[in-house]
Protein backbone atom coordinates (compact mmCIF):
# COMPACT_ATOMS: atom_id res chain seq x y z
CA UNK A 1 0.00 0.00 0.00
CA UNK A 2 2.78 2.64 0.68
CA UNK A 3 4.08 2.09 -2.73
CA UNK A 4 0.18 2.57 -4.33
CA UNK A 5 -0.13 5.59 -2.41
CA UNK A 6 3.16 7.12 -2.52
CA UNK A 7 4.12 9.83 -5.26
CA UNK A 8 5.12 9.16 -8.71
CA UNK A 9 8.84 10.03 -9.61
CA UNK A 10 9.27 13.19 -11.92
CA UNK A 11 9.65 12.67 -15.26
CA UNK A 12 13.05 10.86 -16.62
CA UNK A 13 13.86 7.43 -17.94
CA UNK A 14 13.60 5.29 -14.77
CA UNK A 15 16.63 2.88 -15.51
CA UNK A 16 18.79 5.90 -16.47
CA UNK A 17 17.94 6.96 -12.82
CA UNK A 18 18.28 3.99 -11.28
CA UNK A 19 21.83 3.21 -12.74
CA UNK A 20 23.38 6.30 -11.69
CA UNK A 21 21.48 6.73 -8.03
CA UNK A 22 24.49 5.21 -6.84
CA UNK A 23 22.11 3.39 -4.34
CA UNK A 24 21.35 -0.10 -5.65
CA UNK A 25 19.39 -1.25 -2.70
CA UNK A 26 16.68 1.88 -2.83
CA UNK A 27 16.47 1.37 -7.06
CA UNK A 28 16.64 -2.52 -6.74
CA UNK A 29 19.13 -2.74 -9.22
CA UNK A 30 20.45 -6.61 -8.32
CA UNK A 31 23.53 -7.12 -10.57
CA UNK A 32 25.43 -4.50 -12.82
CA UNK A 33 26.72 -6.78 -16.08
CA UNK A 34 29.30 -5.46 -18.74
CA UNK A 35 26.95 -3.61 -20.89
CA UNK A 36 23.28 -3.65 -18.77
CA UNK A 37 21.99 -4.86 -15.53
CA UNK A 38 19.05 -6.36 -13.36
CA UNK A 39 16.54 -4.49 -11.81
CA UNK A 40 13.52 -5.51 -9.64
CA UNK A 41 10.09 -4.71 -11.70
CA UNK A 42 8.37 -2.20 -10.08
CA UNK A 43 5.00 -3.27 -11.41
CA UNK A 44 5.20 -7.24 -11.17
CA UNK A 45 3.52 -9.90 -12.43
CA UNK A 46 5.11 -12.26 -9.99
CA UNK A 47 6.97 -12.42 -6.97
CA UNK A 48 10.63 -12.17 -8.69
CA UNK A 49 9.95 -10.37 -12.01
CA UNK A 50 13.08 -9.01 -13.05
CA UNK A 51 14.06 -6.55 -16.19
CA UNK A 52 17.51 -7.49 -17.78
CA UNK A 53 18.49 -3.14 -19.08
CA UNK A 54 21.04 -2.47 -21.72
CA UNK A 55 22.85 0.38 -19.61
CA UNK A 56 23.44 2.53 -22.49
CA UNK A 57 19.98 4.64 -23.30
CA UNK A 58 18.82 3.02 -26.74
CA UNK A 59 15.17 1.93 -27.89
CA UNK A 60 16.01 -0.92 -30.25
CA UNK A 61 17.69 -4.41 -30.78
CA UNK A 62 18.90 -2.81 -34.17
CA UNK A 63 20.39 -0.03 -32.01
CA UNK A 64 22.22 -2.62 -29.58
CA UNK A 65 25.57 -3.92 -29.67
CA UNK A 66 26.61 -7.22 -30.37
CA UNK A 67 28.60 -6.64 -26.97
CA UNK A 68 25.35 -5.14 -25.76
CA UNK A 69 23.18 -8.10 -26.57
CA UNK A 70 25.14 -10.51 -25.82
CA UNK A 71 25.56 -9.48 -21.89
CA UNK A 72 21.55 -8.51 -22.34
CA UNK A 73 20.92 -12.62 -22.67
CA UNK A 74 23.51 -13.45 -20.15
CA UNK A 75 21.92 -11.45 -17.85
CA UNK A 76 18.58 -12.91 -18.60
CA UNK A 77 20.18 -16.23 -18.24
CA UNK A 78 21.70 -15.35 -14.61
CA UNK A 79 18.07 -14.12 -14.18
CA UNK A 80 16.51 -18.01 -14.35
CA UNK A 81 18.90 -19.25 -12.60
CA UNK A 82 18.75 -17.15 -9.58
CA UNK A 83 14.69 -17.16 -9.82
CA UNK A 84 14.79 -21.10 -10.11
CA UNK A 85 17.19 -21.47 -6.91
CA UNK A 86 15.42 -18.91 -4.34
CA UNK A 87 11.77 -18.90 -5.51
CA UNK A 88 11.64 -22.85 -7.06
CA UNK A 89 10.40 -21.53 -10.36
CA UNK A 90 9.31 -24.34 -12.71
CA UNK A 91 9.79 -22.16 -15.94
CA UNK A 92 9.89 -18.28 -17.36
CA UNK A 93 8.26 -16.26 -19.25
CA UNK A 94 11.01 -14.49 -20.97
CA UNK A 95 10.39 -11.54 -23.74
CA UNK A 96 10.77 -7.73 -24.83
CA UNK A 97 8.16 -5.40 -25.96
CA UNK A 98 9.76 -3.06 -28.29
CA UNK A 99 7.74 0.09 -29.19
CA UNK A 100 4.12 1.25 -28.10
CA UNK A 101 2.31 -1.05 -30.34
CA UNK A 102 3.98 -4.20 -29.00
CA UNK A 103 3.08 -3.06 -25.49
CA UNK A 104 6.11 -1.40 -24.09
CA UNK A 105 5.53 0.46 -21.05
CA UNK A 106 8.95 1.96 -20.93
CA UNK A 107 9.79 2.40 -24.74
CA UNK A 108 12.51 4.07 -25.11
CA UNK A 109 14.79 2.49 -22.87
CA UNK A 110 15.93 -1.47 -24.25
CA UNK A 111 14.66 -4.09 -21.98
CA UNK A 112 13.81 -7.56 -21.53
CA UNK A 113 11.22 -9.07 -18.87
CA UNK A 114 12.07 -12.71 -16.82
CA UNK A 115 8.76 -13.74 -15.08
CA UNK A 116 9.17 -16.57 -12.66
CA UNK A 117 6.44 -19.42 -13.62
CA UNK A 118 4.91 -21.64 -11.78
CA UNK A 119 2.96 -25.06 -12.51
CA UNK A 120 -1.05 -23.76 -11.56
CA UNK A 121 -0.05 -19.77 -10.72
CA UNK A 122 -3.01 -18.31 -12.60
CA UNK A 123 -5.88 -18.14 -10.58
CA UNK A 124 -9.44 -16.45 -10.86
CA UNK A 125 -8.29 -12.75 -9.68
CA UNK A 126 -6.11 -12.80 -11.94
CA UNK A 127 -7.77 -14.50 -15.16
CA UNK A 128 -11.52 -12.84 -13.47
CA UNK A 129 -10.65 -9.98 -11.53
CA UNK A 130 -7.63 -8.75 -13.78
CA UNK A 131 -5.96 -8.24 -10.44
CA UNK A 132 -2.49 -9.17 -9.30
CA UNK A 133 -1.92 -10.21 -5.74
CA UNK A 134 1.99 -10.28 -4.60
CA UNK A 135 3.17 -12.64 -1.62
CA UNK A 136 5.78 -10.39 -0.27
CA UNK A 137 7.21 -6.47 -0.93
CA UNK A 138 9.57 -5.49 -3.29
CA UNK A 139 11.76 -4.69 -0.88
CA UNK A 140 12.03 -8.35 0.81
CA UNK A 141 12.24 -9.64 -3.01
CA UNK A 142 15.29 -8.20 -3.32
CA UNK A 143 17.02 -8.78 -0.42
CA UNK A 144 16.11 -12.56 -0.85
CA UNK A 145 17.50 -12.37 -4.38
CA UNK A 146 20.67 -10.21 -3.18
CA UNK A 147 21.75 -12.96 -0.65
CA UNK A 148 20.97 -15.62 -2.95
CA UNK A 149 23.84 -13.57 -5.42
CA UNK A 150 26.50 -13.88 -2.83
CA UNK A 151 26.11 -17.42 -2.35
Amino acid sequence: MAYVAGSRAPGGCVFCTALNAGDDRAQLVLLRGAHGFLILNAYPYAAGHLLAVVDRHIATLAEATPGELTDLMALVTRATALLAAEYGAQGFNVGLNQGHAAGAGIEDHLHMHVVPRWSGDANFLAVVGETRVLPEALEVTYDRLKGRLHD
